[in-house]
């Protein structure tokens, strides 16, 4: 469902290219705003005491600082400002250093579009997107999540890439509510209850479902 108004982003990244070539692809879908872009961390520190936007594109490979850092400034700054880790790295390092400073997703700029509108849309309602080749990423030499049903793994999963229990329930073929009792069992078992730290916990430790 279209949000009521548009969901305000602004574009971090220091090269033009990637910045016109992600705001012409936004500028497709009503339900986005680009209301700004920095080219440095500098320009992001000063447009962000002027604008207010929801969801901020990080570029990790800034010429003046680092997107990791200047992503764990913003949101001590802007606790309520959500941030997308969009790069062409994934590495174990950034991948884990972006879920310490308080990144709600990462997505590779080689990903297709419409991964990148899919991650905006996420984020945007409250939740986590972290693609399904990241979360792999992630997972490798990572234990087992102690106590969790192979199901249950799944479940985790693509609650990291962005799916609600409609979506759930299609691609495991089973009903709503055995989705909303597999959420509640997960919950219960890590003693963790909200969606978006559930997420990060199950990120942070890399964990994926059987296959």
């Amino acid at each position: 469902m279209q949000p009521a108004t548009p969901i305000r982003i602004v574009l971090i990244d220091d090269h033009a290219l990637v910045r016109d070539g992600i705001r012409s692809l936004l500028s497709l879908m009503p339900q986005f705003d680009v209301i700004g872009e920095a080219a440095s961390g500098a320009e992001a520190l000063e447009l962000l005491q002027r604008i207010q936007p929801q969801i901020l594109l990080m570029d990790i490979g800034l010429k003046d600082i680092n997107g990791l850092e200047l992503t764990r400034r913003l949101r001590q700054l802007y606790p309520a400002l959500k941030v997308l880790i969009l790069s062409m790295y994934d590495n174990q390092e950034y991948l884990t250093t972006s879920l310490e400073v308080g990144a709600s997703g990462y997505v590779l700029k080689e990903a297709p579009s419409r991964e990148i509108i899919a991650a905006i849309e996420a984020i945007a309602a409250g939740g986590s997107f972290f693609s399904a080749e990241i979360a792999r990423k992630l997972a490798r030499r990572a234990p087992e999540p102690e106590g969790l049903t192979p199901r249950e793994r799944q479940v985790l999963l693509m609650l990291a890439q962005g799916l609600n229990n409609k979506n759930m329930a299609q691609a495991l073929q089973i009903s709503v509510r055995t989705v909303e009792t597999h959420r509640l069992s997960i919950r219960r078992k890590l003693a963790i209850d909200k969606p978006a730290d559930l997420v990060r916990h199950a990120l942070e430790h890399g964990w994926v479902p059987d296959h």
